[in-house]
């Protein structure tokens, strides 16, 4: 039923934030992240805002002031707390957040007992549908800026206090390319299940033949990048990122750093290990994955390409760190098309033919962002369960590395 998905997924959230202290919870450790305490705040006034402030008979918010505080980016809505200040919200407190998403819960509950015309019951099931997406999405961003957050200490603290769990022991699948035939292809969600506005309409799409890598680049392919000069070599990169690397001065991706022999380790959300060689290499920007392609002799495939490769691939659920490609083959041949790492492609973020942004505020989901930013394919090991796709396009821009970003290749066929 739709009243268990709907506690099944809010229930997840609050579990996720378990592991924390308050303190955890109300930090922010840069502009483009957001504390824990946010993310709960925020699900929670999606649905107080777009479903009972319009739904519910005598509708009374929670506490007024929340409409601005927990308000994102939908000017159609009214004000907003600066996003950069959001970690300087010492209030409200943890125990009135809670509070906050158990009354809206209970208010939305009520709402779905309750007799609706048709028309509104349809409506509540859409709202409903998209709220739900939309928590799944903040419950990946959470971990992501948790992993952020907790990187920025010398203490260098563990989100979870266990072993980065284990792959069954198995040889290393040797690299491969398969082989796609190409043609007209249909791109964009098919079906009646859910979708966000940015994969429709569904389209035709000419492909020309290509090879994608059966698996993604590991730590081990690129630390031998690094240590061929890739960051210090200029005609590698496209120029925008060769000023992003010398502006920061960049040596190796997002969470590595050597220890006192030298030897390279990576921050992950199980605390410092030590780099495994046989994992996806991730927290990469799409200049370090250009850049790296280039140094393959290969390239970033389109999402067109990754799409018509993704059809019938099998699904993968994340452990909230990439592991190691499996030996076994999945779909097509290839492996850690899901549940590892988002992939890198070459296409920027644009709307698809046809495309037509929803009226009123929520209109503002993903229109307005179709400007300046990349697209990312498959998912991660911090995305829900069940929230993957094939059509499904994440965005971001070429200089964004605290998401589980990493590389698949491609290559034109000879």
């Amino acid at each position: 039923m739709l009243i268990d998905h709907y506690h099944k997924v809010r229930r997840h959230s609050l579990l996720l934030a378990e592991p924390l202290s308050d303190e955890d919870c109300g930090a922010q450790s840069m502009p483009d992240a957001s504390p824990v305490k946010w993310h709960l705040a925020h699900t929670t006034w999606f649905f107080e805002t777009f479903i009972l402030e319009s739904m519910e008979t005598a509708f009374a918010p929670f506490h007024p002031a929340f409409r601005v505080l927990f308000n994102s980016y939908y000017n159609g809505v009214g004000d907003k707390h600066p996003r950069a200040q959001r970690g300087l919200l010492t209030r409200p407190g943890m125990d009135v957040v809670r509070a906050y998403r158990a009354n809206v819960d209970a208010r939305i509950g009520r709402l779905l007992a309750g007799e609706l015309a048709r028309e509104e019951r349809e409506r509540l099931t859409m709202l409903l549908a998209l709220g739900l997406e939309h928590e799944q999405q903040h419950q990946e961003l959470l971990l992501t800026d948790v992993k952020h957050l907790l990187a920025q200490s010398a203490l260098f603290p563990a989100y979870l206090d266990s072993a980065v769990p284990a792959t069954a022991p198995q040889p290393a699948p040797a690299p491969a390319w398969i082989a796609f035939d190409g043609g007209l292809a249909q791109i964009g969600h098919a079906g009646d299940g859910f979708c966000f506005d940015n994969e429709l309409p569904r389209h035709p799409q000419y492909v020309a033949p290509f090879q994608l890598a059966s698996a993604l680049v590991t730590n081990g392919e690129f630390l031998a990048f690094i240590e061929a000069g890739g960051y210090r070599t200029a005609h590698l990169w496209l120029a925008e990122g060769w000023d992003w690397v010398r502006s920061q001065s960049l040596q190796c991706p997002l969470y590595w750093q050597r220890d006192d022999a030298g030897r390279w380790q990576e921050f992950t959300l199980y605390g410092l290990r030590p780099l495994d060689a046989a994992a996806p290499a991730t927290h990469l920007s799409l200049f370090e994955a250009d850049a790296y392609a280039h140094w393959a002799g290969a390239r970033l495939p389109t999402e067109a390409e990754w799409e018509v490769a993704a059809q019938g691939v099998e699904m993968e659920v994340g452990r909230l760190h990439p592991a190691a490609a499996a030996s076994a083959v999945a779909g097509k041949g290839l492996r850690q098309m899901f549940g590892h790492c988002w992939q890198w492609t070459s296409s920027s973020y644009a709307p698809y033919p046809g495309y037509r942004t929803a009226p009123g505020a929520l209109g503002e989901y993903n229109g307005k962002f179709m400007l300046n930013q990349y697209v990312l394919r498959g998912s991660s090991c911090a995305t829900p369960a069940g929230h993957a796709r094939a059509s499904y396009r994440n965005f971001f821009p070429a200089g964004a590395r605290w998401q589980f970003s990493g590389i698949r290749l491609a290559r034109q066929v000879e």
